[in-house]
């Protein structure tokens, strides 16, 4: 029997669309046949930095390919981000960043992306960023700290990671909850900002533990206050929010994987499983330790949901101190 073209026509547009998405399903099988992209929105020896490159090594084996780093750190994140976001989504240029490019930057800066470029592969956990005074700061405690820069409105200049960075924002949570008014100085990243405050240039370090570390133990810097609502056993004379009762307002740093949107669903799901393999094993958790960092792993859509709500939350600190998009 001949059949009508009525009933040809939707057998015809079924065939096209499998004949189509034949080319991805093979691909995605197939994945990865060739090198792999980190970019990292940070510079080389950060903490970031530093988490990325050991997890390229330890998925080249489960891979099979090379994952090749590459260092993007201009713009407080966003080129990195921008370049990462803008490539083919097909599973060969990924981003490893922390939240802020993702969070905080589009709140004091026009960025070439949105919520919408990209999405989460997993996330590996976070770190409480820190505020550190000089050696010879009037206080010995948490509160200490906190009483002090009350009492002296603008009398303390704090170094940032940028205007509009979760730093910035995390410290701005805390000050404007005491009502305390202190001179937030930006510089590009945490490693920047490090290198002013052991130079005088500013009175207060703000930034992730990772990178003062090294000076805490060479007694460079006194770190009184955490931005996590906990204590963190790496600082342990720094007081966590929960402490000086302000864990409401706790902001931390974090970081995670991405992938420009509408990479294929099978490459998302072995990034997925191949990346929270790596952050699972002891190596890395020992890494992690070692940083100050508090392992979290969370998956794709966890992450996803994460991105949305933090960056809802810094909206609204953005939007009390008036910070403008330029």
């Amino acid at each position: 029997m001949v059949k009508s073209v009525a009933t040809l026509a939707p057998i015809a547009a079924v065939a096209a669309v499998l004949a189509a998405t034949q080319p991805v399903i093979s691909a995605s099988r197939q994945y990865p046949v060739k090198p792999v992209i980190i970019v990292v929105p940070a510079p080389r020896g950060g903490g970031t930095d530093i988490f990325a490159r050991e997890l390229a090594k330890i998925v080249e084996e489960d891979l099979k390919q090379a994952v090749i780093i590459d260092n993007r750190p201009r713009g407080g994140g966003i080129d990195g981000v921008s370049k990462a976001v803008s490539a083919s989504p097909d599973g060969y240029t990924l981003a490893f960043v922390w939240n802020s490019p993702l969070t905080a930057k589009p709140l004091a800066t026009q960025v070439p992306y949105s919520l919408e470029s990209y999405q989460a592969v997993m996330s590996i956990g976070f770190s409480s960023y820190v505020l550190c005074a000089q050696p010879g700061f009037p206080a010995e405690t948490a509160q200490e700290f906190l009483n002090e820069i009350k009492a002296k409105p603008n009398g303390y200049s704090v170094g940032n990671d940028g205007v509009g960075g979760t730093m910035h924002l995390a410290s701005e949570r805390i000050f404007q909850k005491i009502g305390a008014k202190v001179n937030a100085i930006p510089y590009v990243g945490s490693t920047d900002t490090a290198r002013n405050f052991l130079a005088g240039q500013v009175d207060i370090y703000g930034g992730s533990l990772s990178t003062i570390l090294p000076h805490v133990r060479d007694k460079k810097a006194k770190c009184l206050l955490l931005t996590s609502a906990a204590d963190n056993a790496a600082l342990p004379q720094a007081g966590g929010l929960d402490s000086v009762g302000l864990g409401s307002v706790e902001t931390v740093l974090w970081w995670g994987l991405i992938a420009p949107a509408g990479t294929p669903r099978p490459i998302m799901d072995r990034l997925e499983a191949t990346f929270t393999k790596a952050a699972s094993t002891e190596r890395f958790k020992a890494l992690m330790a070692k940083q100050g960092a508090t392992p979290r792993i969370s998956d794709g859509r966890q992450t996803d949901a994460l991105i949305r709500s933090e960056a809802e939350a810094l909206k609204t600190v953005a939007d009390g101190v008036g910070l403008r998009r330029h």
